[in-house]
């Protein structure tokens, strides 16, 4: 079963750079959000994006992803802003960035704390 977890592992990481890629390029595109779209989208869409990777993060039990995001929220609008014009500053993108990783740090300790409580299948024999 070692190999299992070296296989869930290694799916782990790269669902999470997946989900880095999806944000960056996500948060750095050169679209802008059409007018007349659902009001708040754009705030959900930020939380989500912060949320997967540290959700995922805290699966995998890497801190220093959480650290990496949280400095990548607070970066991320004005650089944003410097790699294309158009997009306006919003204060509260960053807000809903960084609510976004307190939320999916919390889902993913939630997830491994159930994981951890679930009893072990035992064989017939007793083996787990």
């Amino acid at each position: 079963m070692e190999g299992d977890g070296g296989t869930l592992r290694l799916l782990g990481w790269l669902a999470l750079v997946v989900a880095v890629v999806l944000q960056v390029a996500g948060l750095y595109s050169q679209g802008t959000p059409q007018p007349g779209g659902v009001p708040g989208l754009d705030k959900v869409a930020h939380l989500v994006a912060f949320a997967v990777p540290a959700a995922l993060a805290r699966l995998l039990g890497v801190r220093w992803v959480l650290v990496a995001l949280v400095a990548h929220a607070l970066v991320s609008e004005p650089l944003q802003h410097q790699v294309a014009p158009h997009r306006q500053l919003d204060a509260l993108d960053t807000v809903a960035d960084l609510v976004g990783i307190g939320a999916g740090w919390l889902f993913g300790g939630a997830l491994v704390s159930r994981s951890r409580a679930r009893p072990v299948a035992r064989s017939r024999d007793g083996r787990s």
